[in-house]
Parts: C-alpha cells; structure tokens; sequence
C-alpha cells in the first residue's frame, strides 16, 4: 500500500481528470481568509478549456495498489474487476471495495455516494494529513502569512457546500485515524471539523514522510482520533505552577541584574512545563537517566527549574561569580550560561529520573554529538540494551539547527549500529529569528526543522503561546521516543521578548516584529486568563503560587549572599577516588605479565578452524601468531591490539572509531576479518575473555564525519573513566574538520568546566610524498593549544611530579609498537584523565625497522624497557648506541620526533657518522625537562639540533625552541641562540605536491642532520 506516502502530483492529476468530466476546477489561494472556513475562493474553468477525457487503463495495471489510479475510467474498471474476481485486484483495493460495498448496503444515507466522490474524499484527507501544517495557527505574533495549499481546499476535490450535511463513508483497510475501517459513517462537516481540529489548531504535524506504515498509524491514531487535548484541574494546575516559575525566574533575574547578558527565556517560557512534562511522561515509561544539550537561551532557567541546580548558586555567580577557595581546584571557569550540572530529580508520577546538563561552549550545536556519546555510553554500563532508561535530549534554536552541519551530522548517527541510542529527542526554541537573521535569509527550506526529514522524523510544530499544546507535543514525542526508538523533533514556535541578549537593541533590524512584541501578553497571561474564563481557577489561586514563588526566589537571592561552593560536582560515582590536579597521583608501571601477553597474543593472532579469510589477511595472522610465539618482531598493529587485550582482561571497555578503522586506513589493523565466502565477521578481540560482553570491545568504522563522530567519542569518554575510547582520523589531515571540538572541549574543557577526560585521538603524520593533504595531522596546532609554560621548570623528581596532572592534554610522536603499547595503557593506569594526542605512523607500520620485542611489554627486570623504576612509556628515547652516561666525543646532539628518526638513523649508519647522536623526543607536551637535561649532560660538547620534517612554521620547532632553551639555561649550556634548525623552510602549504620534490628535500635535511660540518642557526642567519 503505497498511496498514503505517495507524491500528491499524481493524486491531484488524477482528481483534476476525474473532475473534467463535469467542469475543471483550478484553485488559486487567497492569504486572507474566505467566508467558508473550509472553501477557498474557486474558478471553474469552461469544458472547453479543460483536460481531454483519459483512455481506459488496459487490464494490465488492475493490480496497482489503492489509491494509484489516475483516472474514473481506471476506478470503474477496477470496480467492474473486482465485482467479477476480488482476487483479480490488489489486495489493499478488494478492502476498500468491500468496505465500500458493504457500508452502502447497509446505510442508506450514503446510497449515493460514488466511488470517484469516496476516492476524492480520501485524497481530501490525505491531504489534510500531508499539509495540514500549512493551515496550523503557529505563530504567535500572527506576522507570518503563509498561503494555504491548493490542496486542502475541498471544490478542488468537487464538493461544494451543499454537500456539507450528506453523509459519507471514509473506511480503509489496515489504516488508522479517519481512515480506520470501523469508522462510523460522518456528514464532510464533521469530517472537516475534525480534521481543522486535528491538523490546523496550534500544533502542525509533519510525518507524512515517514515510510513505516505503523508508525504513520500510531500517529495517525493519537492525532486524528476525536479525544478532545483537554487536561483536569489537577494537571492544569500543575502546569500553571511551572509557567509561573519559568516566567517569574526571568522577571526576578531581570529586575535584580538589570544590566547583566543572561540570555533569558521571555518569550519561551512554555519551554520549561513543556520539559518538565516530557520528563515526567518519559519517567513513566521506563527512562532512568536523561542528558540534556542546549545552547545558551534559556538555559539558566532550565539549570534553575529543570535541573534544579540551587537557585542561590545561580544568584551568587551573577553577584560576581563564585570565588575560588582555598585549596579547591575551580581552573578557568566560564560563563554562567555555559555551565552544567547534575541532579536527581523527582517526576510528578512519583518516580525519580537523573538530569545531566552538559556543558557547553557558545558554537551552538557543537554539544550535540557529545550528548548523544554520553547517552550511549551510559546504556553501556547500565546495561541498557533495548536503550529505555536513558535518553539524550538536544535544545537548538531555530537559525542553528538549520544552517549548522554539525547538526545533521549527529542526526545521521541515529541509526548506526555503534552510536544509535534509542533516538533522541530535539526540541527546537524558535525565536523566528537568528541573532539578526531573519528566516528567509537564513535558510532554504520552510521550516528550521526540515534537515530532520532525511531521517524519517516526525515533526511536531506547536504554537508557543499555547502552553497546553506545548505539553501535549512534548509528552507525545516522549511516547514516539519510547515506542519506536527513533529522533523526533518537537517545534516550538515562539519569540525572543528582547533582542539576542538583554542589553541588544532587536529594533534595529527588526521593527516590525518587536513594535508587535511590544504588545504583545505574555504566555503566563495568555494562560491565566484562559484559565479564568473555564472558572477552573481562581484569582486568588494564581496570586498564591505568585506569592510562593516571589518568597523562594527572594530567600534563595538572600541565602546567595553567604553561598560558599562545595567540591566540584565534576566526580560521577563513577569517577569516585580520581584526583584533581591539585592532588598528586603516583606514576605506575603498565608492563603486563609475560604469560598473559602470551596467552592474549595468541587469541587476537588465531582465527576460527572453518573461517576462510583472504589469502593477504590469513599471512598477516600467521605472521601475528610467530612473533606472539618468538616474541621478536612485534609491529605496530599487534603492539596496539596487545594494548586492547590486556586492558580488556583488566576489566576495561575499549572502543575504537573513526572512518576506516576497521581494517585501518593504511590496511594494518585488521581488527575485524570477512570470510571471503560467507561473508561472515570475526573479531579476536570480542573472544579474549570467556563470555566477553560483545560491546566490551567495539570498534566501529564510522559515518564520513569528523566533527560529528569525534564530539561522540569525547561524550562516551566523559562517563566512565574505565575506559579507552579511541577516535581515529582517515588521515591526521582531516582532522580539522572536527575544529570546533579540539578547541572548545579536549584542549580546555577540563580548565572550564572541571571535567576530565581520557579520550586518545590518532592522527596519521608524516612525510613520505602524499601531498599537502596526506602529510600532516598539524602538530603544531596541538603544541600551541598546550598550556605548559616554556620558561618555567616544573618539579620533575619522580614520586613528586605532577606535571602532566597540570597540564591540559599530552601529544606524542611514538616510535617503537611497545611504547605505543605503554601510552596507551598509561591512559588507565592512573589515578586522572587527560586527552592524548597521538601523531600516528603511516610508513612505520610496516618499516622493517619499527619492530618490538615482546620482552618491552612485559614487567619482568632485566629487558631493554626496563629501567629503575619499571617498564613504562618513555617519554624519551636515548640515543640507541650505547653510549655511556657521559660521551665527550660527540660532536652533534640531534633531537627528533616520529618516522624521521629512521631515515637519520639510516644515514648516520651509512655515513658511519659515529659522532652524532640522535634523541627521540616520544612525548612533546607536557616537554620532558629532566630527560633533556639528562641527554644534554651526557653530551657536554655536543651543538644541539632540533630535526623536523615538517616546515619551518609548522611540526614542533615553535613548541620545542623555548623549552629547549629554558632547560639549556638550566644546566649552562647557552640559550635560544644555541639551537639549531633543521627542517623544511617556513610555507603556506604543508607539503609539496611533487613526489621528486620531496625526496629531495627529504635527502637533504636527512644529510644536513648528520653529516654537514655547520648548521646556521635561524635566529642568527
């Protein structure tokens, strides 16, 4: 049964034809209302200017589904079919006729009734259900004019208002609503009076896009079935209280701070009851624990009256914001409206449901994602698996969610096996306005909301002043969210009383609309008086809830004034016993027992005894499965799954996403194989512990998105501390795209919002002549958004340093599988949580000589990665030679990071240059001051060379020069001036495009590193 999700072209085609017979009808809309409530003004065209009658259909299409035909000619034959064989048609068109047929007998006030005028009748509705919306009283200010549709006109289907009063029947087989085929028999009156009712009152659905017939049908059922949206005294109540306290929150912060930018919620106040029964309506089937993203408009109400966060706490912060205390880690702080909070908070069922607010910056969606990371992390570890109990609820405004692509970024993660959570509901405040934008400027669809179509949302608009149809939106998308799992998005339509913030002047680009709004009540008085005038309350009633709410609001601004702040709310149980910055935490070992790498290696290197891979991928196991059992050769790819499988048998979830990562960007992972037959997939890292859970390890390859795909990640990393949540870009390049999150939320979201996060994010670097878009993942980006200071020696005594604790993130450039191996286990094995960034290899994956032994990732003495204080990542690679404490012979010191320190090592080998040293710097933030200094004291005569492939004005040199210079300071070996460059020349692009280009430039500073007698240094040249 196509025909209810059908284009109306061909339905309108078909009508107009079918009416030629008789006179053409030709609608033209007027926007200012006709007499009739249901007939717009109508010409009729002569017979002469009309259509030609239709050919007879031939036979052969009798089998189209209903509602397909295109013609009387087609209807009659269909009919004449059927009478002769039922099973000669579709199945849904023999329902239809015997519905028909049987009514008619058995009722005689539709004897006269035809098929064509039950056919027109039908698309009549169809149409109400398709554009209805278009006729909606949403607006508030009543300045949008929007012209109703041809389509929902009734002369166009050939009534007239003579037939208002003649009975009709409507039923069709296996649909819902008006079209149920136990529907009574109705006058076209009554059938067009439900229909306004249902469509074209202040709430306009939008799900005739929806391709699923059931649930077309369950909204169909809820909206089209004449129960009147009437709520008792209790409830109305109930919901007048939480309008007073959402309209009274805003007049109390407007008369007290006068002249403070607090993005209020005037104008869409009827968000905040609206939430709140949504809550409620959620708590009542099933949701446990909800999360919330907004941007700043009304979101101190929401704080205030949704989350709950003490009122005292947001009056002290507008008193001059919360001072930091003695010996309480507070970092940066940041806005008030831009601070979250979390709250267990009581439903008006009598259950309790959990509220997180997330923090977030002012780039408005960009906590989207993150939200949705959250949400389906929490079902992870609440075992959430048919994803009821938690929900992620997203608040946008009406210019960003249509012009920001983050936003459908997100919305395409819904279905995707590894990020869906059950859907999420969006709830748009439409001002009808951006900052200044009006909507026509600002978009290029109808709605806002229109992005929401391409995932099969339903869409419910609803008029911002009516705060009952607010409620009813709300708790329905509630419903939708808990029975079919899917996004829906709820439209309020409102306005913004004062302009973007308080102390904006909206007139100046606004007149129209705000010389309106000047005027214009307020929803609270809108439902107040409506309310008076049912007598269902009192004057005294409303001024009592007044008098309560004044009397709160004004204890709590007295109590602010003695509010000291309590211990940042940042720890989650789960985060119990994690240290702040301020508290030191030890330095552990992440060496593994020799017995468990073997036991681990050998199930992520064995596939099953049937399973049939490609012959590539059956090598590189095989290959897996002899360094496991020699213990020599460990590449990069089973360095990183030894890391996975050891901190899965910990107890710890790993996951894995990105684009490509599967199988790897550069075909080395290899972590899910297909049997080259079957089909079939296997993952030896879901098989390393007995009955291993089969989200305990995930990795997922992910939609073509970074921004999108990387907030999740950093969400799912926000909840529970156990666990390595890995994003990986395709190439280090690409990760740019993803700006917005590195910036506002992993370089400095712990600074501004108290929440640490262990999120480990790969990007592929290095040079090897794939051009300027395949070479660089920007390091030097990274270095400039760390905040350690380049003049300043933390203490650096090992069981006192806590530098990395103070510091915003850690970027690496590692070397070596084990020490892959190790950074990634250091991001569980401490008492905190900091962002990593990894410049990950591309050519070392495979170089014959970025090899490991399986001795550097156990904890047993006596190894080469062992040292006194035990097998750990290095933050620093001395020189491989065998030098002793103290080498007075070597003349050149050559520090690097990354893939080049092969091409120097080779060369030195080559050119036997046996008095030049080379240093891996493996950690580049936080600066590894004492193991320089430490490598400096060794080689007391040496000149000291920083070697970088990248551009003068990019990788490390900018990062590294000042901190280098401060630790020569320290042990009195010169300054800046005593450093040395050797790399690319400064330029616009990362690298050149001509691979002849690169291999010499690459020659040449692999040369000028090592065997050149003076290097200039570039300060001095």
């Amino acid at each position: 049964m196509t025909w209810f999700r059908a284009g109306s072209g061909v339905a309108k085609l078909a009508i107009r034809r079918t009416l030629s017979q008789g006179g053409s009808y030709a609608s033209r809309t007027r926007v200012v209302p006709s007499g009739n409530r249901y007939f717009h003004s109508t010409i009729s065209k002569s017979k002469a200017q009309s259509a030609p009658v239709p050919r007879a259909v031939p036979l052969s299409r009798l089998t189209d589904s209903f509602l397909d035909g295109t013609s009387s000619v087609y209807l009659e034959e269909l009919q004449r079919a059927w009478e002769a064989d039922p099973n000669s048609v579709d199945e849904s068109w023999d329902n239809f006729f015997r519905n028909f047929v049987g009514q008619a007998a058995t009722t005689p006030g539709i004897s006269g009734q035809t098929i064509q005028e039950s056919m027109r009748l039908l698309l009549l509705v169809r149409a109400y259900q398709v554009y209805g919306h278009m006729k909606a009283n949403l607006d508030p200010l009543g300045l949008e004019k929007r012209e109703i549709p041809d389509d929902l006109d009734p002369a166009l289907y050939g009534f007239s208002e003579a037939d208002l009063d003649r009975e009709f029947f409507l039923g069709v087989w296996r649909m819902s609503g008006f079209l149920s085929e136990n529907r009574p028999v109705q006058t076209l009156r009554a059938i067009l009076t439900r229909l306004e009712q249902a469509y074209c009152g202040s709430i306009g659905f939008e799900y005739m896009h929806i391709a699923d017939r059931e649930q077309c049908n369950w909204l169909r059922d809820r909206i089209e079935t004449p129960i009147p949206m009437a709520y008792n005294r209790q409830r109305r109540e109930v919901i007048l209280d939480r309008l007073i306290w959402s309209t009274q929150f805003e007049n109390f912060l407007a008369t007290k701070w006068t002249a403070a930018k607090r993005f209020g919620l005037e104008g869409g106040e009827t968000l905040i009851p609206g939430m709140k029964e949504m809550f409620d309506r959620s708590a009542d089937l099933g949701v446990e624990s909800i999360v919330i993203g907004m941007s700043h408009r009304g979101r101190l109400n929401v704080l205030g009256n949704v989350v709950r966060k003490p009122l005292r706490q947001i009056f002290n912060e507008f008193s001059g914001g919360i001072k930091p205390a003695e010996g309480l880690y507070t970092g940066t702080g940041d806005v008030k409206y831009h601070l979250g909070t979390s709250y267990d908070r009581p439903t008006r069922g009598g259950k309790r449901i959990h509220l997180s607010l997330v923090a977030n910056p002012s780039h408005l969606e960009a906590v989207d994602p993150v939200v949705v990371g959250k949400t389906r992390a929490k079902q992870y570890y609440s075992n959430d698996v048919d994803r009821t109990k938690n929900m992620g609820i997203l608040i946008h405004g009406d210019g960003s969610f249509a012009g920001q692509g983050v936003v459908y970024e997100t919305l395409h993660l819904s279905a995707l096996p590894n990020y869906t959570t059950g859907g999420t509901i969006h709830i748009v405040v439409n001002n009808q306005v951006a900052f200044t934008t009006d909507p026509q400027s600002g978009r290029s669809s109808q709605y806002c909301t229109d992005v929401a179509k391409a995932l099969n949302a339903p869409i419910f608009h609803v008029n911002g002043d009516d705060v009952e149809a607010v409620v009813h939106a709300c708790e329905l998308a509630a419903e939708w969210r808990q029975t079919f799992h899917t996004d829906v998005v709820v439209d309020i339509v409102c306005y913004r009383r004062f302009g973007h913030n308080e102390i904006d002047e909206p007139s100046f680009t606004q007149p129209k609309m705000y010389k309106v709004i000047r005027n214009h009540p307020s929803a609270l008085e809108i439902y107040q008086n409506k309310l008076l005038e049912t007598g269902q309350v009192t004057k005294e009633d409303i001024d009592k809830i007044h008098n309560k709410v004044t009397s709160i609001l004004n204890e709590e601004f007295l109590a602010s004034k003695d509010y000291v702040p309590q211990k940042g709310d940042w720890l989650s149980a789960f985060w119990s016993g994690f240290k702040s910055p301020e508290q030191l935490s030890r330095i552990r070992n992440t060496g593994v027992k020799p017995e468990i790498l073997k036991n681990v290696g050998k199930a992520i290197a064995t596939l099953p005894e049937n399973f049939k891979p490609h012959r590539a991928v059956k090598k590189i196991f095989a290959d897996r499965l002899k360094m496991i059992e020699t213990g020599e050769g460990v590449d990069w790819a089973v360095g990183e799954a030894l890391a996975f499988a050891t901190l899965l048998v910990e107890g710890n979830h790993v996951r894995l996403s990105g684009q490509d990562v599967e199988r790897g960007t550069f075909s080395h992972r290899h972590s899910v194989v297909h049997d080259q037959e079957t089909g079939e997939r296997y993952c030896p890292l879901d098989h390393v512990v007995m009955n291993q859970n089969e989200e305990m390890f995930t990795v997922s390859n992910s939609s073509l998105s970074e921004f999108g795909v990387l907030g999740f990640e950093l969400g799912y990393s926000m909840e529970n501390p156990n666990s390595l949540v890995i994003w990986e870009a395709q190439f280090g390049d690409f990760a740019n795209g993803a700006q917005v999150i590195f910036d506002q939320f992993l370089s400095s979201g712990e600074a501004k919002w108290l929440r640490q996060i262990g999120l480990v994010v790969l990007l592929p670097h290095g040079y090897d002549g794939q051009g300027p878009e395949h070479s660089s993942a920007r390091l030097e980006r990274f270095l400039q958004m760390s905040d350690d200071n380049p003049f300043v020696i933390p203490e650096m005594e090992p069981t006192l340093r806590n530098q990395i604790q103070k510091c915003n993130w850690q970027v690496v450039n590692v070397t070596t599988p084990a020490n892959y191996f190790h950074v990634l286990r250091r991001q569980i094995h401490r008492e905190f949580r900091k962002p990593l960034i990894v410049m990950a290899p591309k050519n070392l994956l495979r170089h014959k000589d970025c090899k490991s032994n399986l001795s550097e990732f156990d904890d047993v003495q006596g190894h080469p990665g062992f040292d006194k204080q035990g097998t750990r990542f290095k933050r620093l690679i001395k020189d491989q030679s065998g030098h002793s404490d103290l080498e007075e012979g070597i003349r050149r010191l050559v520090l690097c990071s990354g893939k080049v320190y092969y091409e120097l090592d080779e060369k030195r080998k080559s050119t036997e240059s046996k008095d030049v040293a080379i240093c891996r710097v493996e950690q580049l933030c936080p600066f590894p001051y004492d193991l320089i200094q430490r490598e400096l004291k060794r080689y007391p005569n040496a000149e000291i060379v920083w070697c970088q492939e990248e551009p003068m004005n990019m990788g490390a040199y900018s990062y590294i020069a000042p901190r280098l210079a401060t630790a020569l300071k320290a042990v009195d070996r010169g300054n800046l001036d005593n450093i040395n460059y050797v790399g690319r020349g400064p330029s616009a692009a990362t690298a050149t495009g001509f691979y002849t280009v690169h291999v010499k430039e690459q020659a040449e500073l692999v040369e000028k590193a090592i065997t050149s007698d003076s290097i200039t240094n570039p300060t001095l040249a």
